[in-house]
Formats: C-alpha cells, sequence, structure tokens
C-alpha cells in the first residue's frame, strides 16, 4: 500500500519518465526526419539535426491536440488507468525503443507505446477495458501510413520528372537541393507535431488518474480531467523531443538514408513531400500514426519508380517484420512490468 507521499512521488516519476520516453521518441525517430537530407548532402549531420529539431518544436504552434485526445480518452475506458498501467506502458516502449535503436532497426515509437498501453490494461482488466474502435484506428494506420507514403511519395517523383523533363540533370538537382530544405522543415512539423502529442497523452492519461484518486499532495497545476490538460505538458513534450531529435539516432539515420534506396535530393524532396502530406493529414485526424512507417514507405515509392531493383527489399522487408513486432512484443514487457510494479509500489 502506497503512503500519501510515495503515491505523489510515484506519479513525479513516472511523468518524468514520460518526458524521458519522449526524448528517446525524438531521438530514436531523428532519421525520419533528417535522413533523406544527411544523405543527400543538403546538410550536415549537425545542421539537420538542429533544423529539424527547430521544426519539431514550432509544431506546437501549429497543430491541435487531437492526437493527445486520441492517446488520452481514445484507447481505454475511463477509471482504468492507474500508475501501474502507466509504468507498464512506458516501461515495455522504452524497452522496445532501446533494443531496436541497438539494431540499428527504425521501429515505431508510437505503436511501440500503442503496445505498451495495450499490455498493461490488458494485464490489469483484461481486454475489455480497450476501446475497440480507438485501437482499430491505430492498428489499420499501421498498414495505412506507409501505404498512403507510398503512394504520395511515388506520384509526387512522377510529377516532379514530369514537370522537369526539360531541365538538365545539374540545374534539376541544384534546385532541389533547396527545395529539399522546404520538404525537411514540412516533415520534421509533421514529426512534431503527431509525435509529441503521444507523449502528451499518456501524460493526460496518469493526470486524470491522479486526480480522480485524489492523491493528496497533487499540485493544482497537475490536475487535469478529460475535458483539461494542462499547457506546461504540451509544451514540454515538444521541447523533449525536440532535444532528443537533436542528439540524433545516426544507427537509423544509415538505415534510412542509404540501404533502402540511394537517394537524390528530387528523390529526398518527393520521399519528404509525401511524408509529410500524410502525417499532416493523419495529425488533423487525430490519428497517432508511426513516422516511421509513413518516411519508410515514401522512400520505397520514390526508389520504385526508378526502377523495382533500386529498392534493397531484403532491408525493407526486415524493417517490416520489426513493425509486425513492435506492438505485441512492447505489450508483452509492459504486462510483464505492470506486474513487476504491483510488487513494487
Amino acid at each position: 500500500m502506497q503512503t500519501v507521499q510515495a503515491a505523489l512521488w510515484v506519479v513525479f516519476l513516472l511523468v518524468f519518465l514520460a518526458i524521458a520516453f519522449d526524448f528517446m521518441n525524438g531521438f530514436h525517430d531523428a532519421a525520419n526526419s533528417i535522413a533523406t537530407v544527411v544523405s543527400t548532402g543538403v546538410l550536415k549531420p549537425g545542421q539537420a539535426v538542429l533544423f529539424a529539431a527547430f521544426f519539431n518544436f514550432l509544431a506546437y504552434f501549429v497543430f491541435h491536440l487531437s492526437v493527445a485526445a486520441t492517446i488520452g480518452k481514445g484507447i481505454v475506458m475511463p477509471g482504468v488507468v492507474d500508475t501501474h498501467v502507466v509504468f507498464g506502458a512506458l516501461t515495455g516502449a522504452i524497452t522496445w525503443n532501446i533494443l531496436t535503436w541497438f539494431y540499428g532497426i527504425p521501429s515505431s515509437s508510437s505503436h511501440a507505446l500503442i503496445g505498451g498501453i495495450v499490455g498493461a490494461v490488458i494485464a490489469k482488466a483484461g481486454a475489455s477495458a480497450l476501446i475497440a474502435s480507438g485501437v482499430f484506428k491505430v492498428v489499420a494506420f499501421i498498414f495505412v501510413s506507409p501505404l498512403l507514403g507510398f503512394l504520395l511519395g511515388s506520384l509526387m517523383m512522377v510529377a516532379v520528372a514530369w514537370v522537369c523533363r526539360r531541365a538538365t540533370p545539374s540545374r534539376a538537382d541544384r534546385w532541389f537541393r533547396r527545395l529539399q530544405l522546404v520538404s525537411a522543415g514540412a516533415y520534421s512539423l509533421g514529426h512534431g507535431g503527431n509525435d509529441a502529442q503521444k507523449t502528451a497523452g499518456i501524460i493526460w492519461l496518469l493526470l486524470i488518474a491522479a486526480t480522480t484518486s485524489n492523491v493528496q499532495g497533487l499540485p493544482v497545476w497537475m490536475m487535469a480531467t478529460t475535458e483539461h490538460l494542462p499547457v506546461w505538458v504540451v509544451i514540454v513534450c515538444y521541447i523533449a523531443i525536440g532535444f532528443g531529435t537533436m542528439f540524433g539516432g545516426w544507427r537509423i539515420v544509415k538505415t534510412m538514408g542509404q540501404k533502402i534506396t540511394k537517394l537524390k535530393p528530387v528523390g529526398g524532396f518527393c520521399a519528404e513531400t509525401g511524408g509529410a502530406m500524410t502525417l499532416f493529414l493523419a495529425t488533423a485526424l487525430g490519428i497517432p500514426v508511426s513516422t516511421t512507417h509513413t518516411i519508410t514507405g515514401a522512400i520505397v515509392g520514390v526508389g520504385s519508380t526508378q526502377r523495382a531493383s533500386a529498392v534493397r527489399w531484403g532491408v525493407a522487408g526486415n524493417i517490416v517484420w520489426a513493425w509486425i513486432f513492435t506492438i505485441p512484443a512492447s505489450a508483452f514487457v509492459a504486462a510483464i512490468a505492470y506486474w513487476v510494479s504491483l510488487q513494487v509500489f
């Protein structure tokens, strides 16, 4: 049984753990924003991460909190989430992120978090405590977001090839090296807008649970309801993901920017633009999608418009297997972490 003081400290520690996950999300997914712009030589790695981090934070002023609302209110039945569930969810997501980062696999931090929530909730109350429509929407976009990225990336490539059919290669390359700064900025904006809100959503779940369970000593600025998410949560989450991006995940940058297909500035521009369009749409609809899945689909789409052999399908296939295992693997770890937390606090 938690003492009053211990219960309050658990809430503080879990908020810190969530912010650490957000930082790791930016670190893990930095490749999504900067791999193409680095691999094409438009920006140096140090310049690219600062560029991407700036647009990650700028997303705070652009997007509504639709994705945070989906995580905070659209995945789990009211009253089910407690500190043990949040601990399990974050542990499952962080464990999977570290594992895939170590092996250079561009998996989804977003789906790791969703898997963590699902695993911890099932461990506590069974599958009936999940909101089926919310979970289905997330799972469906595991397939929809990369397909949409593939479609938009390939269509952009075809359109650009037609528009620039009379331009010399050197002139086209010069123009698209500049335009890729616009597309990379747009993708980083979409990345920040979708991913930072996911962490804000799980902190929202935690603070709602702490408020409704009347944790004594909980400061007013930490109290939340289903209709109110404290502004500081959103700001901190955008800052954390920006700092994570600044530190970059260079193992995954190499996979995304060089191993799947070789990109030129025009290809980078088309992939980033197609990916950004997908993220903007998903964020507007409040759907927490994988930025990893999206940009990978767009890169494959761009590569396939040249010729099928331009894509290293073996590497792409390994990435897809990581996508398939992300939710069940993180859910399994989360369920174990939930049980462990019951014994510890």
